[in-house]
């Protein structure tokens, strides 16, 4: 099959209804579709933050987390409730011998990669992360001592269920079990501080 053809084909359809919608006749697409290929884990690392940060260039959303969308903010909900979403291929951690399958990089380190890029803005994009913000960890109110703890030990330390300790305990409820092991690591290190 050819890819300019499947693509045009896909391409066309979208373009018509959104000129329509609009009530324009310009063109919908600013130019061809882009294949690239990424050869390292640099360029993949690039590719990945340039588009997770199109919505804040664009000024369609403040930060990562609000980015919808995205499958960065999708990878940042899970991981808040310590899961990997299935449709996206894992953070496996730095390059080693065997290499586990998944991204050549931690979920923190990207994160952070994509922060700091955010916050620096383009001359020719409307948007970025504010600078004023603070930084990721702290928005989403996880320690980074207890984030690289739960990178080093999470099969370690969790069992059956894993998240926020209210969360794991509406789980219990509902399949009717008393407990869950690993509910205390999970209220240390996984559950937003009290604010009195």
């Amino acid at each position: 099959m050819d890819i300019s053809w499947f693509m045009r084909m896909l391409n066309e359809s979208i373009a018509r209804q959104a000129s329509q919608e609009d009530g324009c006749t310009n063109r919908f697409w600013e130019g061809r579709f882009k294949s690239q290929a990424l050869l390292d884990k640099r360029a993949l690392a690039a590719c990945m933050a340039y588009v997770d940060l199109n919505p804040i260039r664009a000024k369609m959303a403040d930060t990562p987390e609000t980015s919808d969308h995205t499958s960065l903010q999708r990878r940042i909900w899970a991981a808040r409730d310590g899961k990997q979403p299935h449709q996206l291929f894992p953070f496996a951690g730095s390059p080693r011998e065997p290499m586990p399958v998944g991204l050549p990089f931690q979920l923190q380190n990207y994160l952070e990669l994509v922060e700091w890029n955010g916050r620096c803005l383009r001359e020719d994009k409307c948007g970025a992360i504010d600078e004023q913000l603070p930084p990721i960890l702290e928005r989403l109110q996880i320690d980074p001592r207890h984030w690289l703890y739960l990178n080093r030990n999470f099969e370690s330390r969790f069992k059956s269920l894993v998240g926020a300790a209210h969360s794991v305990r509406n789980a219990c409820q509902q399949l009717g079990k008393r407990w869950a092991q690993g509910i205390r690591d999970c209220e240390r290190y996984l559950s937003p501080p009290i604010i009195s």
